[in-house]
């Protein structure tokens, strides 16, 4: 049953996630009183709200916090999701947190005439001193209202596709060409499913080049510590994958392999989607990319003398699939048999239930490196909250060292008592 009287405790953290995760082992290590609430189970979008086959899209060398590895994987490898998710909760387990499990956060507000917050759950009320919103960067999944749901036309978004058998017989318009929308893209094909995918403005950068996995190319080069995208890059999605140990993604692979490529899915009129007219541009442009991260390998490679193999090979683009010369502007759906949407588009941020002074009038949070404008309410997990991998399982780890430092500040300014000096 629910608790009659507020539990009282120095910080909440709002999410079980690996940034809920990491923001108690700093606690922990801290010696700062704290709870981790969690409304379903630790580490649950790895479990229930990714597709079967999908692994990690970094190798297990780097996609893990630094004290403990995954002991039954190759580090090269890529790791399932549920091992992943298994991998947080032993990490838990590890740290000792003070995870409970199955509570949801209703409200969170500030205490009137005293400081601190009060915490609503479906376990009763806890007072703290601080909150911590470690929910993370992908909470509601963001369909476009493009397609009607009068349309008669089967509407999933990414987090809800399972496997190519859950969808009804028939072909598949998968919307988006980030990491999801490629993979699951390929699945369905591989699958035997006629595939039509979405293309807009992405970067894919190499999976490895020159022996070296992406991840360590971005580390080497400083990329890991961009402190904000390029211009114009705040919203470009990033084709890469881990699929099948981990390739390149060239959207010319893909059409070869059966996927007829579009631009992106801009409308939708009596059973015909319409297209936008940048395909062969965006394509271009993921490509300039790509050949942009090799030729600063290179420079790396010969300005630190490093002995990696070379790769001249990797540099080589095949020509443009058809679908790319001539692209498809309008398709009826019903005509060219797709029965299926899959919307790999995203999702958005949702903080109803954290009633404070944090945000602006978009709704986004207001914040440097996690703290917010509103005293004592901390964020984790978000794009772009310190560096360029701040949402990544790594860069989340050291965004909570430096969010528990700034709380553990705070808490230091309140154990001074002031001091009284007669002047005589």
């Amino acid at each position: 049953m629910p608790n009659e009287q507020p539990e009282v405790t120095e910080v909440v953290v709002v999410g079980g996630g690996q940034a809920g995760v990491a923001m108690s082992e700093h606690l922990g290590r801290d010696g700062v009183p704290h709870i981790v609430l969690e409304r379903d189970r630790i580490a649950e979008r790895w479990r229930t709200e990714r597709w079967d086959s999908l692994v990690a899209n970094g190798p297990a060398w780097h996609d893990r916090f630094p004290s403990l590895a995954f002991d039954d994987q190759d580090p090269d490898a890529f790791a399932p999701k549920d091992r992943v998710a298994e991998y947080f909760e032993a990490y838990a387990e590890k740290i000792g947190a003070p995870v409970r499990t199955g509570v949801e956060v209703r409200s969170v507000r500030r205490l009137d005439g005293r400081p601190g917050f009060r915490v609503e759950t479906s376990d009763g009320v806890i007072e703290a001193r601080y909150v911590v919103s470690a929910t993370g960067a992908f909470q509601v999944p963001s369909i476009p209202p493009v397609v009607p749901e009068s349309a008669g036309i089967h509407q999933i978004h990414s987090s809800g596709y399972r496997n190519p058998e859950q969808l009804p017989e028939g072909g598949v318009l998968v919307v988006g060409a980030g990491s999801s929308g490629v993979q699951i893209a390929d699945e369905l094909r591989r699958a035997g499913r006629q595939v039509h995918l979405a293309v807009g403005a992405h970067d894919r950068p190499p999976r490895r080049y020159r022996g070296r996995d992406n991840v360590w190319w971005l580390g080497v080069l400083g990329l890991w510590d961009m402190a904000t995208p390029a211009a114009g890059a705040e919203h470009v999605t990033i084709a890469v994958s881990g699929a099948r140990g981990g390739e390149t993604i060239d959207f010319r692979d893909l059409a070869a392999n059966g996927i007829v490529l579009t631009g992106r899915a801009e409308a939708y009129e009596n059973g015909v989607m319409r297209f936008g007219p940048d395909l062969a541009a965006d394509i271009r442009a993921g490509d300039a990319n790509y050949l942009s991260v090799l030729a600063e390998a290179d420079a790396y490679i010969e300005r630190n003398g490093l002995d990696l193999p070379e790769e001249p090979e990797a540099k080589v683009l095949g020509p443009d699939p058809e679908c790319v010369t001539n692209p498809i502007h309008e398709l009826d759906l019903a005509e060219a048999g797709i029965t299926s949407i899959v919307w790999a588009t995203g999702f958005r941020q949702d903080y109803g239930w954290l009633e404070v002074d944090a945000f602006d009038a978009a709704g986004r949070p207001v914040q440097q490196r996690g703290v917010s404008k509103e005293p004592g309410v901390y964020f984790l997990g978000l794009p772009w909250q310190s560096r360029r991998g701040s949402t990544f399982i790594w860069g989340v780890w050291h965004d909570a060292r430096f969010v528990a430092d700034q709380i553990g500040i705070q808490r230091s300014y309140l154990t001074y008592e002031g001091s009284a000096a007669r002047i005589v």
